[in-house]
């Protein structure tokens, strides 16, 4: 066993099994995976490996990482299922090579290969969307989460979720143990954010996935309803499959997938973010938002109003009018809540999104004793 550098405690050794990773195709889970790979390097009572598909090496930016070549991962259910039938086919195999572990966590939920026996298993599991809205979800898609999620969330020695909304909901509907749960709220990187306190341009941005639960299309009624009073306001939305919107007024402007360096100079100078979400496990945008001095609009659904406490305007995501209302106030109140947000994002980050991870492999070692 590895010596931290103290020379006091050895080091807890974790398989960070990231085998079921779809580059660009996970959402804000991808985000957070590569964070915490990133974080666990600096750890002085981790010692980390990550084991990626061959062509995702580089992922972890300084993990050690350990390349399985011929997994070609893909995001339906069907994509999925013929990855893990590569993944169990090779099970012995992945087993061997993360062996010298004492623990194996899996932050994309799906514990594929299965850990050792003698191996404590750690899940991610992020939220249990498909429990609330399930009538968002494929017979298929529903009967993967049962399995894959639920099933390894009530075998693992300890689950990680990102919010306390998240942890209640697996107590309330996963029948879990609180104290085997362990919240780690996600964190924003502010050195890369250049908050802009000063003049804004007149459009609203939403940088989401076109997924059913992102709400499109009521954030583009509600929009329309602000242009009565504010004629040449205009919508930015960003994030991939936003083809499946369909036709759009001609003042919204559908960018699709954006690089980095844009992203930043639209929340840099978007009039406000609005986030009509009916679901989120977490939701890193409203936070990435206000390190730019962005003024925030979010729904009063899942894990939002936890994420962003008083430093942003609420509204009913089902309640065009509401999300027309939130759109004005943010708009108005652009100066007091710039400042606001700024400050409270200071909250949030990924150091102490590690540390808490940390903790939750130390209690589920503990646990094992």
């Amino acid at each position: 066993m590895s010596v931290s550098s103290t020379g006091k405690t050895p080091k807890l050794r974790v398989a960070l099994s990231m085998l079921t990773f779809v580059p660009g195709g996970m959402g804000g889970s991808e985000t957070y995976a590569r964070e915490l790979a990133t974080q666990l390097g600096t750890s002085p009572d981790v010692s980390a490996t990550a084991f990626l598909p061959d062509s995702a090496r580089g992922f972890g930016q300084g993990l050690p990482e350990v390349g399985v070549p011929g997994l070609r991962a893909g995001s339906s259910t069907a994509d999925r299922l013929r990855t893990l039938a590569r993944l169990t086919l090779r099970g012995r195999a992945l087993r061997r090579s993360m062996a010298s572990a004492d623990l194996v966590h899996y932050p994309f939920t799906v514990p594929a290969p299965r850990p050792g026996r003698k191996q404590v298993f750690v899940q991610s599991l992020l939220d249990v969307q498909h429990l609330e809205l399930p009538q968002m979800f494929s017979k298929s898609e529903l009967a993967y989460r049962r399995y894959f999620y639920e099933g390894a969330a009530r075998r693992a020695d300890a689950v990680i979720t990102i919010s306390h909304f998240a942890k209640q909901r697996m107590v309330e509907m996963l029948g879990l143990e609180a104290d085997r749960i362990h919240v780690a709220q996600l964190g924003v990187d502010t050195s890369k954010f250049i908050p802009n306190l000063g003049e804004r341009e007149n459009f609203v941005l939403y940088p989401a996935r076109g997924w059913a639960h992102k709400n499109h299309a009521a954030l583009i009624e509600a929009v329309g309803i602000a242009r009565r009073s504010n004629p040449d306001l205009r919508l930015v939305l960003t994030g991939g499959s936003l083809d499946t919107l369909g036709e759009l007024p001609e003042w919204v402007d559908r960018r699709g997938l954006v690089s980095e360096e844009e992203l930043l100079s639209l929340y840099r100078t978007a009039g406000a973010l609005v986030f009509p979400s009916l679901y989120e496990g977490f939701g890193l945008p409203p936070l990435e938002a206000m390190s730019s001095g962005c003024p925030v609009a979010v729904s009063n659904a899942g894990s939002l109003p936890e994420v962003v406490g008083d430093a942003a305007v609420l509204f009913d995501p089902r309640d065009v009018e509401s999300i027309a209302a939130g759109i004005a106030e943010s708009l108005s109140r652009g100066s007091e809540l710039a400042v606001a947000g700024v400050e409270h994002v200071k909250k949030f980050t990924w150091e102490r999104c590690r540390d808490a991870h940390v903790s939750a492999y130390a209690a589920a070692v503990r646990g094992r004793r």
